[in-house]
């Protein structure tokens, strides 16, 4: 028989709100949480917008121990995290008594990095580090905090795969469920957002420079687009086996119906309409639809002027002409990173359940290659039955996943 993957909770920390109905609120509004940070401008970097995402006060909720290991991005997937399981109405109870997976994207940790090498060039001495900033700065800062504090017991491994890592994680709880090896699976993606953790991405000069205008800096597939908003925090979904779900008496928020990746094989920073194009079309075909079956797509685009570009190539490939309404909320949250695969399936979901399309704020002049697409300028009523979302990232990978509404 063949084995179903849904999604039974969700939570999200992003500059959108720290929770779902704070989130669902800014993009209805079509409200952007972007800013600029004046310690970036002192700090060296080229432009200091950010998303602007608050830092959680953890003490009174967790103990120091618990607190002491957990990175910037560690703290908002626990917050995120949090959220998704007591939607799922996962108790202390059920966590000890069953065996639930974990996977989540995230960047390695520039702050406890940057902080252990300024106390060792300035003291010289080890013993001053301490013991958390080891479990900061792994890659694996994210599972390994969030595993011992939850104490899942199933699959426990990161994702690294650049802005696409967040999708992939979702994509291979998928698998994992799909292929019974896992009941259960709590995925997402992290990214921090402090000032260490974007300076040589500053370097590239892929930011934008808007920064009278804060809000109206992100501009994914206008014409007048300048470079990305980094930006960050967490988002993380419990993904389950239909059957499993259903049978514990969980709320079903959604499907995740198809997973399609790709490598484009070229430059390390280059953009891809081929690749793209394989993603999508092999995420299709997993959930065995067509793209006329395709009801609203939550789009990659950064506001990078090559990376839009080909991205819209590849949707006016598959998607020119048909009915499928195409927004990227990146426009009002810049991009989340690591994070943002996961983000925006949450931003999916939440528009699925609740009957809407959010804008593709700041399209004052599309170009060219989106003038087939049916783009989402203002906030739209719709039946969202079956979504895609698209996740791609520096060296050429690609993720797209393939959301569908429950009956």
């Amino acid at each position: 028989m063949k084995r179903r993957v849904v999604v039974t909770g969700m939570g999200i920390w992003s500059c959108l709100g720290k929770n779902i109905d704070e989130v669902e609120a800014s993009l209805r509004a079509g409200r952007s949480g972007i800013g600029l940070d004046s310690e970036r401008l002192e700090y060296g970097y080229q432009s200091g917008l950010t998303g602007i995402v608050e830092r959680p006060v953890l003490k009174g909720i967790l103990d120091r121990r618990s607190r002491i290991g957990l990175s910037e991005e560690a703290e908002f997937a626990y917050m995120a995290t949090r959220q998704a399981l007591e939607q799922a109405k996962i108790d202390d109870s059920y966590l000890d008594n069953n065996e639930i997976g974990v996977i989540f994207g995230n960047d390695s940790s520039a702050k406890p990095v940057v902080e252990a090498a300024n106390i060792m060039a300035e003291k010289h001495d080890s013993a001053l580090l301490g013991s958390g900033l080891i479990f900061q700065s792994m890659n694996s800062t994210v599972n390994m905090n969030l595993s011992t504090i939850f104490r899942f017991k199933g699959v426990n491994f990161t994702i690294s795969a650049a802005c696409a890592s967040g999708s992939h994680s979702i994509g291979l709880g998928y698998m994992m469920i799909k292929q019974g090896l896992q009941d259960m699976v709590v995925a997402g993606g992290a990214q921090e957002v402090n000032y260490y953790s974007m300076a040589t991405f500053d370097a590239l000069n892929a930011f934008s420079r808007r920064m009278d205008q804060p809000a109206l800096a992100s501009r994914p597939f206008d014409a007048d687009r300048d470079g990305l908003i980094p930006s960050g925090g967490a988002a993380a979904l419990v993904l389950e086996e239909y059957e499993h779900a259903k049978a514990r008496g969980a709320v079903i928020l959604g499907e995740i119906a198809g997973y399609g990746f790709s490598s484009n094989g070229g430059g390390i920073s280059s953009a891809s309409d081929e690749g793209s194009v394989i993603a999508m079309q092999r995420a299709l075909d997993d959930a065995g639809v067509t793209a006329d079956d395709i009801d609203y797509i939550n789009a990659h685009a950064t506001s990078t002027p090559q990376g839009d570009l080909f991205e819209a190539k590849a949707l006016q490939r598959l998607f020119g002409g048909r009915h499928a309404l195409v927004s990227s909320t990146k426009s009002m949250t810049g991009h989340e990173c690591w994070m943002a695969g996961a983000s925006e399936m949450v931003y999916t979901l939440i528009m699925m359940n609740r009957g809407f399309a959010a804008p593709n704020i700041n399209l004052d002049n599309p170009i060219e290659e989106v003038r087939t697409l049916n783009m989402v300028t203002a906030t739209t009523e719709a039946d969202i039955k079956t979504a895609l979302s698209n996740s791609f990232g520096f060296g050429g990978t690609n993720s797209a996943l393939i959301v569908k509404k429950t009956e």
